[in-house]
């Protein structure tokens, strides 16, 4: 698998760089203690993935890796550019902030605690039959020890497993 990694730059909001993850130094894979890669080829166009990633207070009812999502503020109903929302993943509880929103191409967020902090990003690629998905995610803390240790397949799984359930209902409402 080839990996490139690039800092984050600022680009324009009308033609977002669809090439690589933009990630901040501290996350960037090459230097942090945790990183999976997961990608799927979706028969949909970009902007039918868009709306079912950022429709995130669904997902725990067909995704198994997230529970208890909300959105603030309250008034959002999916995800937005200012949006905070606050879940439980892989068994703990976390809040995330979005960090880069450029529709349809380019989600991200960070999630912090004492110990352990993530960066979470999505990347949807047009290809000439729908879009390539790609997510990534990057981590750092003391807790990763634990992660890599007894439990070292389990977020690409689950990822993996993010990724099928996006296609399934993206190539459904097609």
């Amino acid at each position: 698998m080839l990996l490139f990694c690039f800092r984050l730059t600022a680009q324009p909001s009308s033609s977002p760089d669809t090439s690589t993850i933009h990630w901040p130094a501290r996350y960037e894979p090459s230097k942090s203690k945790f990183f999976v890669h997961n990608e799927i080829e979706v028969s949909a166009p970009p902007e039918v993935v868009w709306g079912i990633l950022i429709d995130a207070e669904s997902w725990p009812a067909w995704y198994e890796g997230a529970r208890k999502v909300v959105i603030r503020p309250e008034s959002d109903t999916v995800l937005t550019a200012q949006s905070v929302f606050t879940w439980k993943t892989m068994g703990l509880n976390f809040e995330s902030v979005i960090q880069e929103f450029a529709p349809p191409l380019r989600l991200s967020w960070e999630s912090k605690k004492k110990n352990i902090q993530g960066y979470h990003a999505w990347l949807i690629v047009p290809t000439d039959y729908g879009c390539k998905v790609i997510t990534d995610e990057s981590q750092n803390g003391w807790l990763t020890f634990f992660e890599k240790t007894f439990q070292p397949n389990k977020l690409r799984r689950l990822h993996d497993v993010w990724l099928r359930e996006i296609k399934k209902k993206a190539e459904a409402h097609r």
